[in-house]
Parts: C-alpha cells; sequence; structure tokens
C-alpha cells in the first residue's frame, strides 16, 4: 500500500521508527517529525518507507505543511502521472535533490488534495512547491525554469529552518488595529512577537504614528469631527428648547484639530505603552521579503536591517486612491491629509461617493463650510442603494451640493495661500459636457489600495490579485505560502472595518499558539456610515437578499420615524427610516437591518446581536420597545414595502 518517499537518492525516516521500519513490512514516516538520512538508495536497495499512519489524526493541512517544511523541493504526485515523471526528470538533470509523495499510495489522498487545492486553487497534479512556494504544474515548472524563476527560488536560502533558531515566533507587518490585536494576543502565550510599521508620507508630506488608519487618519478624527457638527446643529436646536445666546457662535477649525490631535496622540502612547507591558517588540521600520523567511526592515533613515521569524501576518492595510491625473498629488488631498490640515479647509470639492467621500463631506458642511460632492455613479457603491439615496437627498436638504456623473481631468493652481484656490475641470461620464470650478481645497475620496505590491510577497510567491492588490487566503486567513497569513483590509472578498480586522487578529493568533479552533465569522457584521444622517447597517442589503433568496421570498418591513428630540425644534420631519428584511421561507428571519437616524451606530449595535441569534419578524413584534426612543420603531413595524402603505409617523 505505500512507496517510497525520497529526496534525491536518500530516504528520510522518523529516527524513533527505523528499527520498526527494519523490522516490518508497514513502517511510518509522518510529515513534519524530524527525519534522519538513512543511506539506502531507493532503486538500489528497493526499501519502501510507508506514510500511513492510522493514529495520526492530524487533517490535510497540517500533513502538507510538515512536509513543505521539512523539503525545500516537494513534488505531489502519483505513481503512474508521466508529468510527474518529466517534473522529476528536471530536477535530476539539475542535479537538484526533491522529495515526492505518491498521493495514490495514501488513504488520506482526499484530505491531503483538498489541502492542496486550499492552498493553491489547482487540482491536477504534480503538485510542485520550492522553498514553500507553490510552483505548479509540469507546463509551470517549466516555464519557471525556462525564465530563471525556478533556478533563482532554488538559489534563495531557507533561514534557520529550526524554529527555535529563528529570531521571532511571529513578525507582524502593520501597526493598524488588527496587526496589533494579533501580535498582544501571540505574546499572552509566550510568543516572540516583533511588529515593523511604517507609515509612508502622503504627496503632502503627512505622516503619523502607531495605531493604523483607524485611530490616525479614520474612524476616530472622522466621529469626533462628525461630533463637532452635530455640536454646530445642537446649538441651532437649543433656541427652541429656550437657551437664548448673548453672541454670534463660530466654528475655530485649528482649536477642533488641535484637540483631535491630542486625543489621537493620547490613543498612540496608549498602544506603545500596551506592546511594551505586552513585551511586543516594536520597530518604526518598512517590512519587506526578502527570503521565506526573512524580512528586510528599513527605518526612516534608510537603514536596513534583517529579521526572521517562523510566522508572518500581514496586517498593511490600505491607503488613498489618487485620480492619475495632472495636479492630483500635487495639489488635493485625501482623508490622509485632512484631519491634521492645519487651517480650515475652505470651499471643498470632494470627489467620491464612498462612505468616506459622504462622511467628510457632511461634516465639513456640518462645521458651515461650502461643500460640493462630484459623483461618478452611484452613491455607497456596495451599500444598500435605496437607503444611500435617502443620504443623498438628505445631504442636497441640508447645503451640499451635488455634481452627478462627472469626473475630474485636470486640477491646476490659481492661488498660492493656506489654503489657496484651485480650479477643477471634469467632463462628464458621457464626455459631452465640460465642468470648471474654483475651490480652496479638492479632497480626492475615490477608493482606497492595498499595501501589499511593496513589500515583497513576489519574492516569497504569496498570491495576490493582480488588478487590487488584494491577497486571496482561506477560511483561517492563510495565504497559498503556509507560513504566512493576513489580516484587515489587504484580504479579498471580506469588510474592511476595523473591529473585524482586530477580531481576526486574535482569532488567529489563538488558533496558532493557543489550540483554539474559532474561525472569525465574516457574516452579519454591523457597521455604520456617519453621515449627517447616520445610516447603521447589519446583513444583506435589500439587492443582495432579493439576489440571494429571490424576491417573492423576501419581506421587507418598513416606517418613517421622527426622533422625539427633533420635533420641538421641528425639523427633518419623517426624515429617519428604518426596515428589516425578511426570509420568508425561513420563519421570517431577519437577513437585513437597517437605519437612518440619530445615533444609528447605538441601534445596530444591539440589533447585530440579536441577528447572530437569529431573529425573526415574530421576536420583534414579540418585544416591548422602550419608549420614548429611536429603536423603539423595529419593534412596532407593520407596513410592507410590496403593500405600498403610508410609512409616515405622527404623534407619540
Amino acid at each position: 500500500m505505500g512507496n517510497s518517499v525520497c529526496k534525491g537518492n536518500t530516504v528520510f525516516m522518523d529516527t524513533t521508527r527505523i528499527k520498526s521500519l527494519q523490522n516490518s513490512s508497514t513502517g511510518v514516516i509522518k510529515a513534519g517529525e524530524h527525519k534522519i538520512k538513512s543511506h539506502l538508495s531507493t532503486e538500489s536497495q528497493g526499501l519502501s518507507c510507508f506514510t500511513q499512519d492510522h493514529s495520526d489524526q492530524r487533517d490535510g493541512r497540517e500533513i502538507v505543511q510538515g512536509f513543505l517544511g521539512q523539503n525545500k523541493v516537494m513534488i505531489f504526485s502519483v505513481t503512474s502521472c508521466q508529468l510527474s515523471a518529466q517534473v522529476k526528470e528536471l530536477f535530476r538533470s539539475m542535479k537538484v535533490s526533491y522529495c515526492v509523495l505518491e498521493l495514490d499510495q495514501r488513504e488520506d489522498r482526499q484530505e491531503i488534495q483538498q489541502a492542496l487545492w486550499e492552498l493553491t486553487e489547482q487540482r491536477e497534479l504534480p503538485s510542485v512547491f520550492v522553498n514553500r512556494q507553490h510552483i505548479g504544474d509540469w507546463e509551470k515548472t517549466s516555464q519557471a525554469h525556462r525564465e530563471g524563476r525556478l533556478q533563482a527560488l532554488l538559489d534563495m536560502q531557507e533561514v534557520n529552518l529550526s524554529p527555535d533558531l529563528y529570531d521571532y515566533d511571529l513578525l507582524v507587518i502593520g501597526g493598524g488595529s488588527g496587526g496589533l490585536a494579533a501580535a498582544k494576543e501571540a505574546a499572552t502565550y509566550g510568543k516572540k512577537v516583533v511588529v515593523l510599521d511604517y507609515v509612508t508620507p502622503t504627496p503632502k508630506g503627512t505622516t503619523w504614528g502607531l495605531g493604523g488608519t483607524c485611530v490616525n487618519v479614520g474612524c476616530i478624527p472622522k466621529k469626533l469631527m462628525h461630533q463637532a457638527a452635530i455640536l454646530g446643529q445642537a446649538i441651532r436646536d437649543s433656541q427652541r428648547y429656550g437657551w437664548e445666546l448673548q453672541e454670534k457662535v463660530s466654528h475655530n477649525w485649528r482649536n477642533m484639530r488641535q484637540a483631535v490631535q491630542d486625543h489621537i496622540g493620547s490613543l498612540r502612547f496608549g498602544y506603545s505603552k500596551a506592546l511594551r507591558d505586552s513585551k511586543v517588540t516594536y520597530m518604526n521600520a518598512y517590512g519587506e521579503f526578502v527570503g521565506p523567511h526573512q524580512i528586510k526592515a528599513t527605518n526612516s533613515k534608510g537603514k536596513e536591517t534583517f529579521y526572521t521569524a517562523a510566522t508572518f501576518i500581514i496586517a498593511t492595510g490600505e491607503r488613498p486612491r489618487y485620480l492619475g491625473i495632472p495636479g492630483d498629488k500635487e495639489y488635493c488631498i485625501t482623508s490622509d491629509d485632512l484631519f491634521s490640515l492645519p487651517q480650515s479647509p475652505g470651499r471643498t470639492l470632494v470627489v467620491g461617493a464612498s462612505y468616506v467621500a459622504l462622511e467628510c463631506a457632511g461634516f465639513l458642511a456640518g462645521l458651515g463650510l461650502d461643500i460640493s460632492v462630484m459623483v461618478r455613479s452611484i452613491l455607497l457603491r456596495g451599500f444598500d442603494q435605496h437607503m444611500a439615496n435617502k443620504i443623498g437627498e438628505h445631504m442636497e436638504q441640508h447645503g451640499v451640493t451635488f455634481i452627478r456623473q462627472f469626473v475630474p481631468t485636470k486640477i491646476e493652481r490659481l492661488e498660492e495661500g493656506s489654503p489657496g484656490k484651485l480650479k477643477v475641470t471634469a467632463k462628464s461620464t458621457d464626455g459631452k459636457e465640460t465642468f470648471e470650478g474654483e475651490y480652496n481645497t479638492v479632497l480626492l475620496a475615490v477608493g482606497r489600495d492595498a499595501c501589499t505590491r511593496t513589500i515583497g510577497l513576489d519574492t516569497v510567491g504569496v498570491k495576490i490579485n493582480v488588478k487590487t492588490g488584494k491577497i486571496p487566503v482561506n477560511e483561517e486567513e492563510q495565504t497559498n505560502v503556509p507560513h504566512i497569513y493576513a489580516i484587515g483590509d489587504v484580504l479579498e472578498g471580506k469588510l474592511e472595518l476595523t473591529p473585524v480586522a482586530i477580531q481576526a487578529g486574535r482569532l488567529l493568533a489563538r488558533r496558532l499558539y493557543a489550540e483554539h479552533s474559532t474561525k472569525c465569522d465574516y457574516t452579519n457584521v454591523p457597521t455604520t456610515v456617519f453621515t449627517p444622517l447616520e445610516y447603521g447597517a447589519c446583513g444583506l442589503s435589500e439587492e443582495d437578499s432579493i439576489q440571494k433568496y429571490g424576491e417573492d421570498n423576501i419581506e421587507v418591513y418598513h416606517s418613517n420615524f421622527w426622533p422625539l428630540e427633533w420635533t420641538v425644534p421641528a425639523r427633518d420631519n419623517n426624515t429617519c427610516y428604518a426596515k428589516i428584511i425578511c426570509h420568508k421561507q425561513d420563519s421570517e428571519r431577519v437577513v437585513g437591518f437597517h437605519v437612518l437616524g440619530p445615533n444609528a451606530g447605538e441601534m445596530t449595535q444591539g440589533f447585530a446581536a440579536a441577528m447572530k441569534c437569529g431573529m425573526t419578524k415574530e421576536q420583534l413584534d414579540n418585544t416591548i420597545g422602550i419608549h420614548p426612543v429611536c429603536a423603539e420603531v423595529f419593534t412596532t413595524l407593520s407596513v410592507t414595502k410590496r403593500s405600498g402603505g403610508d410609512i409616515a409617523k405622527g404623534g407619540c
């Protein structure tokens, strides 16, 4: 039932099993165990080293990773495969020893093949690896040989193969929320951990410290400036509540900026202290793979240092995208620059329709600035479009100008200064119209690019999406290279949210070092868009629900509502909106939750927990609401969207 597992003419055997192998016809070699050389030729001596072991309950992934970790060249094959014979002959002609595992001789063939498929997305054999990097089948291996890539990989030295000789157990590239969470969690299990983090300055020269996007140029400063805008509205509302203002109230950008930056600084200090307390090494250096287990770290002065690690986590996140038109990097800013601007941006054009674009446009308008938003197509792509359009309508009613179906083609400076004056030239998406406008600031929010193209992933063979730079991973956040993992915004097809990265990082560390098995659940993840009319969502959009279940199999319950706090100042009557999407064939289980209104995030967080528990429409109906609060509306939803019934709310 077995076949020899050979590396050239040398058979590798487990030291603990040599005796039993010599005295028995059913010897066993287990992948991943320490092996020594027995100078017996498989051809001349006819010795077979069986790899079948019924007592070993490890799954296919562990077996595959064991072989990859022990062998520079690893071939997964079947005995009758002619292409495998050609691969072996190629390596023999190069005078390179190899290890081959003939899967048709193993009872766990299916498990190993499934693991290979998850790792490589290649179903056919042979499957060839060099230095843990997947080369491919015979054709791709032959091509790599012709192009010189195969020899380059063979020449690459694998450093410190013994785990106890690595500099670190875990090296994390990226000091954002996810990377820090994984690093600290791993350290709690006694692992030696290092975090490399370096922020490449923006074209405007903006940079920051530890903490990643969320803390420095994302969630935290965005929410604080959103709060500043809310307070402005509260001041206006207060007069209807009897507050008498003795003088004109104005907003001071510099004071707000300084207070926000002071808070961010305190958070960064806290992160640094937490790393020290956890005995995690932090280096302000740019990490780049130079070998399968080796990283080059370059600090701000250009000094290069090399480190090795057994395992790596890529948590490099994303950075804002530029338009690639004349003047964009010279004169425009992005969200990376906005929150630390020394002066008010003044009259601003926001380019883009992402949540970043609408959130920034919303709080800038709330601070009293003249704001326009240039939109190429739809608002909030990927979100429920019914809700997105309501957000746009509300923003327009509150003074934000939308320039729809136009894209900038050129940015020019008209006047120097702080902020100065810029001229924007744009064309309509159909190419028939031209737009020109003058602004103090142009803020680009047209998407973000994964920071994966310049960290040496090609050197170690980590696959990325060529178009987006995103990294495909399996359900355990493992890349196609077994000892390299990725979390956070760099992942392909996953939600780009800070709490998701944190959860994934912690759970990954527990699986790696504490024998846990829980994986990150990327379904029913709540989120909030902090536009002036806040939008909370969890689960499927209406469009995705229809696509998944069919329009006849879902029921949408919805209603407007008017927050009690808004009734006295008599503003935005019946602007707030709530809807749930139910799967009719599953006891009207709620598969989508959506709300527009104040404190939408606070509402959504609670209902998200209920959705994780399988919340149904009947359970909502049986829940007694808290009166008078906004979330109460979800306990009284009765009008379906398909009925066309009136959803306006009046009275208490």
